[in-house]
């Protein structure tokens, strides 16, 4: 097994994969890159057994064909000390011991045998819709943020894909914060859910960041498949019923204030200094076309205070809010203006952007839990 590719991209495709990776684990071989090389095209595979990524290169001068593995973190540090130059790599398959050439000198590696490597899952008897990068990379970052963290409930520590006929609504919770994402040019053609793990939208968010081609989703009950012109990826779904979301969105809402989103954050970082580092509490008291936001730490003695102008309709109202979790939800908005909708200070808080700048194919809302105002 032998063949020349040049080092550059070589480098460029294994980094895109090589997120699925763990940094430690008790198997050898998920420490590895597979490599299988066909006719003039190289595919590289990576695993942690819920998730398998892989890369075709094409364009690699080849008169043979086989697979190895090759240790992954070794691969990548030589070839990031190289500059642009065709690498060849030689296999010797009786011991697994592969030899790189370069402009500079020889180098040799020792692999495994491609047998170990674990098998690369396949779909069966999946439906699928296609999806442009672009969209699923902005339907990623605006979700993934408000999943949980915590495995005492995996469910809600993924982002649960809801598909009709013709739209796809994404959403993730993790009971204090929650954001339901829907698109309308996204045509799956049939009703069915799936819950994704975190790790895999993240790698989806780093390789759609670079590239705009369409992608192909494929799914079943187990695995969730998504295919680009060159990468792959397949991973393991969540098992488990998605809580009832519609159940904790508020719809009657009399309170609606009428804000700049960049005046209220950067208000809000400051005032949130001066809160108590437990709770990060601040406080709104809206009334009349004023909202001021106030913290306060009393075991340091410290607090502060500041007033923004708003266009506000409703009754006056105190409330209180994590500001942490406002200012990450406040961030994953894009409009210069937003909604907030508000009833009561112990309801949730429905967070929109403004209606003048938003996408006709796109319907965001988002949600915060108020917490108990300190007297």
């Amino acid at each position: 097994m032998n063949f020349i590719v040049s080092s550059t991209t070589l480098l460029k495709h294994l980094q895109l994969i090589s997120g699925v990776l763990q940094s430690s684990t008790t198997l050898p071989i998920l420490e590895d890159f597979l490599f299988e090389l066909g006719k003039n095209e190289l595919t590289v595979h990576a695993t942690d057994l819920e998730i398998t990524m892989s890369t075709k290169i094409a364009g690699v001068e080849s008169k043979t064909s086989g697979s190895i593995t090759i240790p992954a973190k070794l691969i990548i540090d030589i070839l990031k000390t190289f500059p642009e130059q065709p690498l060849s790599f030689n296999v010797n398959g009786e011991n697994n011991s592969v030899e790189i050439s370069s402009d500079y000198g020889k180098y040799k590696v020792t692999g495994h045998d491609a047998a170990e490597f674990p098998k690369i899952p396949k779909i069966e008897k999946g439906n699928s819709f296609t999806v442009d990068s672009s969209i699923l990379h902005r339907a990623i970052s605006k979700t993934t943020f408000a999943a949980a963290n915590d495995d005492i409930r995996p469910v809600m520590s993924g982002v649960l894909f809801q598909l009709s006929g013709d739209n796809v609504t994404f959403v993730a919770t993790d009971s204090h914060k929650l954001v339901r994402f829907t698109r309308t040019d996204i045509k799956p053609g049939n009703d069915a859910s799936f819950i994704m793990p975190k790790k895999p939208l993240k790698l989806l968010q780093n390789i759609f960041a670079s590239t705009d081609a369409p992608v192909q989703v494929e799914y079943n009950n187990t695995n969730a498949y998504f295919q680009t012109e060159n990468i792959t990826l397949i991973c393991r779904l969540i098992d488990g019923k998605y809580p009832n979301y519609v159940a904790v969105i508020p719809f009657d809402n009399p309170n609606k204030m009428v804000i700049s989103k960049q005046a209220l954050i950067s208000s809000l970082k400051r005032v949130a200094v001066f809160a108590s580092a437990s709770t990060n509490q601040i406080k709104f008291s809206i009334s009349g076309s004023e909202l001021q936001i106030s913290a306060e730490d009393l075991d340091y003695s410290n607090s502060a205070n500041e007033r923004l102008t708003c266009s506000y309709d409703g009754e006056d109202l105190v409330i209180a809010f994590n500001s942490k979790f406002l200012i990450e939800i406040l961030n994953g908005i894009d409009t210069e203006d937003i909604l907030v909708e508000m009833s009561m200070p112990n309801r949730p808080v429905i967070i929109l952007p403004s209606k003048e700048a938003s996408d006709p194919d796109e319907d965001m809302l988002m949600l915060v839990m108020p917490v108990l105002v300190n007297a």
